[in-house]
């Protein structure tokens, strides 16, 4: 901004609080550089942390790395991810919406209720699924250190393993939270960090017509949604209308031709279309 553009933008401004009419230009060049940089360096601090703010959680931002939210726009493939789980017994009933349709889904697992009950995380593999990390007690990752976040995904993969044996090397960090590190950690693990496009905002259990137009108004094809099938807070959370929600949602967009598919699958499909590009 030139000197006398941003003296003229000053005087504006005060004029509007009621302030009377001044000329900055009259000012001593030491009295008006003792104003407006450190104002100008406020102004910039600040941008850059809200522009931080936002790349730490919006599931489409890149800055801090690459990540996968969504496949080829336009397409006819749709990823369902549900995180949180296992949860009895919406887990369990989700199972029988998807198998209800041959629809294939993708499970983002927290540690702890893996380890409460494997028998339900093995229920969701031996169905075709595919299962990934969502670390062990699910923190908000942007807040842990680096030392805290490996033990947090090498924890849940531990408790995953132990659980359902080999399973995929996906990872979706909680309420989508990361910064470099998160994901440098990520990479070193051999992790892929998957986020979304579309949501459900089902996290407050809302009637399932809600979680259905919330989800329509957003697609747009090749899209990840993201649902949950438990809560983190706590085991046994109600997830019956965003298992009603599915339901509705696969026969919706199955009779448009749509198929389900895993985040496996679209992550494939994506990497085809980038080696012909």
């Amino acid at each position: 901004m030139e000197r006398s553009e941003a003296k003229g933008q000053i005087a504006e401004v005060a004029q509007a609080f009621g302030a009377q009419p001044f000329n900055l230009c009259n000012l001593p060049s030491a009295l008006y550089n003792s104003i407006m940089f450190p104002a100008l360096i406020g102004l910039t601090a600040a941008a850059a942390a809200s522009a931080a703010g936002y790349q730490s959680m919006a599931p489409s931002a890149q800055w801090f790395g690459r990540t996968f939210a969504a496949g080829t726009r336009g397409s006819k493939q749709i990823a369902l991810t549900y995180d949180d789980g296992p949860n009895d017994p919406h887990t369990l009933k989700l199972l029988d919406v998807l198998a209800k349709h041959s629809a294939r889904a993708t499970f983002f697992m927290i540690g702890r209720y893996v380890q409460q009950r494997p028998d339900i995380a093995r229920a969701v593999a031996q169905a075709g699924h595919v299962i990934g990390n969502h670390t062990f007690t699910h923190p908000l990752l942007i807040f842990e250190s680096e030392a805290r976040t490996r033990s947090q995904l090498v924890d849940c993969h531990q408790a995953l393993e132990d659980a359902v044996g080999e399973h995929s090397n996906l990872f979706r960090p909680p309420f989508g939270g990361r910064r470099p590190a998160t994901l440098r950690i990520a990479r070193e693990l051999g992790l892929q960090t998957i986020m979304w496009n579309v949501t459900g905002y089902d996290w407050n259990a809302p009637p399932a017509a809600v979680i259905e137009k919330k989800v329509t108004r957003q697609m747009r094809g090749g899209d990840v949604i993201l649902l949950h099938d438990g809560g983190h807070r706590s085991m046994g959370i109600d997830r019956a209308q965003t298992v009603l929600a599915t339901d509705n949602l696969i026969q919706r967009y199955r009779d448009q031709a749509y198929e389900f598919v895993t985040v496996e699958d679209m992550l494939a499909v994506s990497r085809q279309l980038s080696a012909v590009s």
